[in-house]
């Protein structure tokens, strides 16, 4: 959705369009339709009611705060020039004023009701999570978002959402050429909800403060360890919007997008239907003793989805992210020591814990790790292995 401020400010959008023009690094953009506009200079006008009385609240407060500046600033200068000493004025000597003390109390008083009570209102409305037809509590990780459908249709789903390998890959190589309108903001598994429904949204996190945040939905909610915190939305059209953690949460804050994909009832049926499904083909059983070619299948997909965001494709890792390759912990034949790490993280968060993947999911890493670019070993790890080390 374009912003409809964009086409009111061409002053503000030429210099900005200069600047780009001298800078040499301006690439190809466009709009990306339920997330940022090129040169937006103002609130998206939104997709639900709160977001529109927030564009609503955010214009009158400007304008009102913009023409008390001007009256009061435009007094202020009229009466030092009209009044100054090189014309013959002098300096008035005087204590009190009880008329002027009354109107600059009362006057105040009455723009600060005026300002509170529509401003009170939107507020007591973004706060009433109360009879919500869907609850999903997101999860923030250092660098993902978990979802987990609590009540409502599709409860029992959970799921992680990452942002899209080959986003991260365009990011590495420096972002050169024409870029998507979806630029670092596509992920795997997006957040699906239907449309016209009341959402509830429970936000947590795993490691540090992040904030789960999407203007088109007029949501921002901190995301704490620890606590837990709540928002809510009902989009009113069907689309695709578009947000970002906006808590400053470490070296992969950038590369933490968030998706919301609103549909219709009947779609969001089927979408639900079809989760259950792979849900269920995921339930593996711990206990089956797996082939190493089966396992470094799964493992290439579970590493290409949680972990080459931080480690690279060619496991060699980045600055303080350590290498999986020729790694010591990987390669080790005594499997327990990379699975302990997997399952409870190290360096107090910076590898995070992955205890939200299956038995299978684990052991197919660790498979895989031990098996790609030089770790030739040849070691195989089972499901039952993470199994009777979860909780240690």
């Amino acid at each position: 959705m374009k912003s409809i401020w964009r086409n009111k400010y061409r002053p503000a959008n030429l210099l900005l369009a200069a600047g780009a023009a001298f800078s040499g690094a301006a690439h190809a953009v466009n709009d990306l339709p339920g997330g940022p506009s090129v040169r937006q200079l103002n609130l998206p006008l939104g997709v639900t009611k709160i977001a529109q009385e927030q564009h609503f609240l955010h214009t009158v407060m400007m304008i009102l705060c913009t023409v008390i500046f001007v009256a009061v600033f435009a007094v202020m200068f009229y009466s030092i020039w009209k009044h100054r000493k090189s014309v013959g004025h002098k300096a008035a000597n005087f204590h009190e004023s009880v008329v002027v003390e009354v109107i600059w109390t009362i006057v105040p008083f009455i723009i600060v009701i005026v300002m509170a009570l529509p401003a009170t209102k939107v507020l007591v409305a973004q706060k009433d999570t109360t009879n919500a037809d869907l609850t999903i509590k997101t999860t923030g990780y250092q660098w993902k978002w978990g979802y987990d459908y609590l009540t409502g249709e599709g409860e029992g789903l959970a799921f992680i959402s990452t942002l899209d390998s080959s986003h991260r890959a365009m990011s590495d190589a420096g972002a050169k050429g024409e870029m998507p309108a979806d630029y670092l903001f596509k992920v795997d598994n997006p957040l699906v909800v239907p449309v016209q429904k009341k959402v509830r949204i429970i936000t947590t996190a795993n490691d540090v403060i992040h904030a789960f945040a999407v203007p088109q939905l007029g949501i921002k909610q901190d995301a704490i360890p620890g606590f837990v915190r709540d928002t809510w939305f009902r989009a009113e059209t069907v689309g695709d919007y578009y947000g970002q953690c906006q808590e400053l949460c470490g070296k992969e804050h950038a590369y933490m997008p968030i998706h919301v994909k609103v549909v219709s009832a009947a779609d969001y049926t089927a979408w639900v239907d079809t989760k259950r499904k792979e849900a269920a083909a995921k339930l593996d059983d711990p206990s089956k003793v797996w082939t190493l070619p089966d396992m470094m299948a799964r493992g290439e997909k579970v590493y290409a989805a949680n972990c080459a965001t931080c480690h690279q494709a060619n496991g060699k890792g980045a600055g303080p992210i350590k290498a999986l390759d020729a790694s010591p912990k990987v390669v080790d034949a005594d499997h327990k020591v990379q699975l302990l790490v997997l399952l409870n993280g190290q360096n107090n968060g910076a590898m995070p814990p992955w205890k939200q993947l299956s038995d299978t999911d684990l052991a197919a890493v660790a498979t895989y790790t031990k098996n790609s670019w030089s770790n030739k070993t040849g070691q195989l790890v089972q499901p039952a292995e993470v199994l009777a080390l979860r909780g240690k």
